[in-house]
């Protein structure tokens, strides 16, 4: 078994197994702190334009699965979900949204890379699309961090077409 595919799958049963801790129901309305007692410190915390803010509960860059905590304005949750789902992604508005709305909806990326053709900067998440391929969803950048452009690909450290190569 080679080096990368060993650890690949270390880090995807690593994952796996945060994977149920965050699964927390956690109901709406209850105070942000009673959010982070339960699961703990987010790494990272994104402003929301309405005075609330995004809690991310990170499961990238191995595992599928990203949770995001919306806490309102008046410091309760709005939600808590696994974001990472061919639903959400289908919400991203091309030619409107930017680098701070993907990260307050998804969170920070598996993967980061540039296109230098085209001159664009592309975020790549890892995830179970429709709950049943190994997929990444690309999400491309122009120069003034604008989304132009999502492409759903194989992921291929985790899809069987792409072994041994």
């Amino acid at each position: 078994m080679k080096i990368r595919t060993l650890a690949a799958l270390l880090a995807l049963s690593l994952g796996l197994g945060a994977c149920g801790s965050l699964q927390t129901k956690l109901p709406a309305g209850i105070p942000a702190a009673d959010v982070t007692a339960r699961l703990g410190k987010p790494a990272a915390t994104y402003p929301d334009p309405d005075g609330g803010q995004w809690l991310e509960y990170r499961g990238q860059p191995m595992g599928q699965f990203q949770h995001m905590a919306r806490i309102g304005a008046d410091g309760r949750l709005i939600s808590y979900a696994q974001v990472l789902t061919s639903e959400n992604f289908a919400t991203v508005q091309v030619n409107r949204w930017n680098r701070e709305d993907i990260l307050r909806h998804f969170g920070r990326p598996a993967e980061t890379g540039r296109v230098r053709l085209d001159d664009r900067e592309v975020w790549s998440y890892r995830y179970k699309e429709d709950g049943l391929w190994n997929s990444m969803m690309n999400v491309y950048f122009n120069a003034r961090g604008v989304v132009v452009r999502l492409q759903n690909t194989p992921d291929p450290v985790l899809d069987e077409r792409f072994k041994g190569m």
